[in-house]
């Protein structure tokens, strides 16, 4: 009896416990409660965390916040303007004629042969810690040189004790650009990068050649050493001065240098994991990135959970001082001047569902949240004057909207490449794969799209250019007419019978080929991992049913689908393009012969090739926004809307939700290196978690009742037998 008795006051102890503690359903560890942490997700891996390579947005999410290149954006102003970061100004170009001779600022652009920007770094910016810059008491690396046999018993950083850290210095950022060039590496910008940078084309033939004789001579482990190597389009001045010498004028170049591509990596982090047998055991920089900047990778397991911690040696930065007008009454200049970052950690948990993570963000687990088409209904509704805002119930437990135009393009693409899509060598056979691209684009309506699936969060595109990017046009001038009639008002798509005539044209009559009769059949390669995914590819092949053509969705993840794209093994593809700056050649590029996928591993994803486009694309790419850059856009864009290498999708409107703790929130369509600007009331965080997950104790006092009611028969005879036997 008295042990039954302790036995009901300790589970009094712990109901009692888990009413006043942390929420029994809490998915983070105890320790971490009420620290200073920013809970995020991710639903992609990522495949690239090393800068030379990355270039998809669930990578940058992360190396955004580690690596530090030259320049990025403000936080706050609006037009996006460039501010220093690594450098200590944002560099004015020199330009120079054929002769070498120095021009003024405001020299035409036919007299500008070469372009040099003088990047100056700021003194006293040091690495994070890491065991390539451990050195032993005579100064000696320690973790250089190591053979095969020492990496054997290696299976992640931590077990390399040592670390150590130095100055960032110019060479580092001078070999990130030869890295670009790597022979092993396949950076998706060096093609248009080799257009522009001095001798980087040559630079590739040459390490190149070197590789393979390495190679030949000493293995595939082998270690290819850029420092003895030269390039002519970089000069380091001294240790904290570089030069960058581009080929006649591109202003847009001033962008990429706040671009991860273009941070430093030292050359002793690249001998580091370049040793023998640390690649087999994924020991390297795309897995263990490293840089200056105010976070660094804690953890990387992308199969469940990304975290950042504080960088220990950050050099510091402060809250910006001054931003658009309004700002300031929003709450966003509270911490002007104070010390970056406010969060000493982030972490980013999987979550490859909707609903699962829609679920944790109203219980307090996530501090910002997506809408996605399921939650939309419970999340927003539309004001009085039409305006979206938060529903009751969200605006019960503080939860905030901001709404902003993306500057992003979705768009469905065909690989040119492809014979029946692209068309073959002849112009009859490409004439009729442009009919046969005409008659699906018109086929598949992105208004009701954007109806059912993104909850009219989106404008149908009418080209590749997002709105609020020079060259973009709205209204009746800006309507492609392929697709499009203008019904007085707005843009009224083409019937389906126009379609059908295109596809006839094409030789696919009713949607069969015109000489064997067989049905036609496409492919559509696409990465569904949402919850909507089902229903969308079910309306994808609605769209392509109305031709009667048979589409065959082939399914697959990320990682497997851009090996695909890359290899050009796809037909019809779904993708999207986020501006890596806000110009207009960030978004025509794309469709660059140039800059093809498979031929030079640029983000021509469809292989799309056009002479005429091309000349007219360089001539736009370098020009000041001006009438004459919007004239030549205007007639890049009618051959684009003529040949349809892109179903031209739509351009999303972004919807995000946040929690009253998460402070410093500013939409930013262009930056990523953003977390160190937040800042979270973890003391509210707590409070309202506890509020929104009490623990249910009714099912236990259920569970014991039933017990009883089971048991009190037994213990009845029980008792009953044994005054029996007294009596006996």
């Amino acid at each position: 009896m008295l042990a039954d008795t302790r036995r009901a006051a300790l589970i009094a102890v712990a109901f009692a416990a888990g009413c006043g503690g942390a929420p029994w359903n809490d998915p983070y560890p105890a320790s971490d409660a009420g620290a200073n942490i920013l809970y995020s997700s991710f639903s992609e891996r990522p495949k690239h965390l090393d800068p030379v390579q990355s270039y998809s947005s669930n990578e940058i999410t992360f190396t955004a916040q580690i690596y530090e290149p030259p320049l990025q954006y403000h936080y706050l102003k609006r037009p996006y303007e460039l501010v220093p970061l690594t450098a200590a100004a944002v560099p004015e170009p020199w330009y120079y004629d054929g002769r070498g001779r120095r021009l003024p600022a405001g020299a035409a652009q036919r007299d500008i042969a070469y372009t040099v920007y003088e990047v100056r770094i700021r003194r006293g910016i040091r690495y994070q810690p890491h065991p390539a810059f451990a050195r032993d008491a005579g100064g000696h690396p320690l973790y250089h040189g190591l053979t095969r046999a020492a990496v054997a018993d290696k299976y992640k950083l931590a077990d390399f004790r040592e670390t150590g850290t130095r100055e960032l210095n110019a060479r580092d950022f001078e070999h990130q650009i030869k890295r670009l060039a790597h022979p092993r590496l396949h950076s998706p910008i060096f093609g248009l990068m080799a257009d522009y940078i001095v001798g980087l084309k040559e630079y590739a033939e040459a390490l190149k050649r070197a590789s393979e004789e390495l190679t030949a001579r000493s293995g595939k482990d082998a270690w290819l050493d850029l420092s003895r190597y030269p390039l002519a389009g970089v000069e380091v001045v001294d240790d904290h001065t570089y030069r960058i010498r581009i080929k006649g004028q591109y202003p847009q170049f001033l962008y990429w240098l706040a671009m991860p591509f273009f941070a430093p990596v030292p050359p002793e982090v690249d001998r580091f994991f370049g040793q023998p047998g640390m690649a087999e055991k994924n020991l390297t920089l795309d897995w263990y990135p490293v840089g200056t900047g105010p976070y660094m990778l804690a953890e990387n397991d992308p199969n469940r959970v990304m975290v950042l911690e504080r960088n220990p040696n950050y050099h510091g930065e402060t809250y910006p001082a001054e931003g658009e007008p309004g700002d300031a009454a929003k709450g966003l200049l509270k911490d002007a001047g104070k010390p970056l970052p406010f969060i000493d950690k982030a972490v980013f948990s999987l979550e490859k569902e909707g609903i699962p993570y829609w679920n944790k963000f109203l219980q307090g687990y996530y501090d910002r949240s997506g809408i996605t088409s399921d939650t939309f209904d419970q999340a927003v509704q539309l004001s009085s004057r039409g305006d979206a805002v938060v529903t009751e119930a969200m605006e019960k437990q503080g939860i905030r909207l901001s709404t902003s135009v993306a500057v992003s393009t979705f768009y469905m693409g065909f690989n040119m490449l492809d014979p029946i899509v692209g068309g073959g060598p002849d112009e009859r056979s490409r004439e009729r794969a442009r009919k046969l691209r005409q008659a699906i684009s018109i086929a598949v309506d992105y208004e009701e799209y954007i109806s059912i699936f993104q909850n009219g969060r989106g404008i149908p595109a009418q080209g590749p250019i997002a709105p609020g990017i020079f060259g973009y046009r709205g209204g009746k001038e800006g309507v492609n007419p392929v697709v499009y009639d203008w019904d007085g008002r707005a843009p009224a798509r083409k019937s389906i019978e126009a379609a059908k005539q295109l596809l006839a044209e094409a030789g696919y009559p009713n949607g069969a080929d015109a000489k064997t009769g067989a049905p036609l059949v496409l492919n559509f390669d696409v990465t569904a991992r949402s919850v909507d995914a089902k229903s969308m590819l079910d309306w994808t092949r609605k769209q392509f049913e109305k031709l009667n053509v048979q589409l065959v969705i082939r399914d697959t993840d990320y990682n497997r689908f851009q090996d695909k794209i890359r290899k050009g093994n796809a037909q019809i593809f779904e993708w999207g393009w986020h501006a890596d700056y806000p110009d207009p050649e960030n978004f025509l590029f794309l469709l660059h012969g140039p800059q093809g996928k498979v031929k030079n591993q640029g983000e021509n994803a469809g292989n799309y090739e056009n002479p005429e486009y091309d000349r007219l694309f360089e001539r736009m790419k370098n020009m000041p926004n001006s009438p004459e850059r919007q004239a030549i856009i205007d007639r890049m864009i009618a051959i684009l809307r003529h040949d349809a290498p892109w179903l031209w999708g739509f351009h999303p409107k972004d919807y995000a939700l946040s929690h009253a703790w998460l402070g410093n929130l500013k939409a930013n369509k262009i930056a990523y290196n953003t977390v160190k600007y937040q800042r979270v009331d973890t003391a509210l965080r707590e409070q309202k978690r506890r509020e929104w997950n009490p623990a249910v104790l009714w099912p236990f006092g259920l569970l014991a009742a039933l017990l009883a009611a089971f048991t009190a028969p037994a213990v009845l005879a029980y008792l009953r037998r044994e005054r029996s036997a007294g009596r006996a």
